[in-house]
């Protein structure tokens, strides 16, 4: 399975985040399970972006980056992983974007489960259909099991990376405003495969 590198993410956000559409998710699981998903649907973030988690880090004047907090993570090496707690109750997985010291990331919103599909029925027993699972941020993270621990590690080799997969077809992808913000919501930076029933619940038009 051809994994992809961090020459794949040291571009520009936006790129990314359209890219990695109709890309796997694969998460081999110390319990000797491998999970995989095609990625359906992403949300991008800049610097220069008011919902972006380090958005006040960079000084306007000299572009200075403060190494303080978190959110300093966001500028790390392209490739990291970026995870954290959102409202105290989901997990949610970024790929860190841009060549190191520029901020940016790319939030999974939503994968469509090829392989494990026993293992995540498990993790998320509530969920009655296969969109179900893994259709939002939160639910992927519970169906594959991640959590805060695999923040800031490499996305780019196992047990958690992301496989080439087979792109999306520009017919096929949708934009819109992003989800669930109160700044920069009206940026269209939300990509997701037209029509799938993966794609996060109430969103999919």
């Amino acid at each position: 399975m051809e994994r992809l590198s961090d020459t794949f993410f040291a571009r520009p956000t936006l790129e990314v985040a359209r890219d990695l559409l109709g890309r796997w998710l694969v998460h081999e699981h110390p319990c000797g399970v491998r999970l995989i998903g095609r990625i359906v649907e992403t949300e991008a973030y800049r610097q220069d972006d008011p919902a972006f988690h380090g958005w006040r880090l960079v000084d306007p004047e000299t572009g200075q980056v403060r190494p303080q907090g978190r959110a300093y993570d966001l500028f790390a090496p392209p490739g990291t992983a970026y995870v954290y707690l959102n409202y105290g109750m989901y997990w949610l997985l970024n790929v860190v974007t841009e060549p190191e010291g520029v901020g940016g990331a790319v939030l999974i919103r939503a994968v469509e489960p090829l392989e494990g599909l026993t293992f995540m029925q498990k993790q998320r027993p509530r969920a009655r259909r296969p969109h179900e699972l893994t259709g939002g941020p939160g639910r992927l993270t519970m169906a594959f099991d991640i959590d805060g621990r695999y923040h800031r590690r490499p996305l780019t080799c196992p047990p958690l990376y992301f496989a080439a997969g087979e792109p999306v077809s520009d017919a096929l992808v949708a934009t819109s405003g992003r989800i669930g913000l109160s700044r920069g919501n009206d940026l269209p930076w939300r990509f997701f495969v037209r029509n799938s029933p993966y794609v996060s619940p109430a969103f999919r038009g």
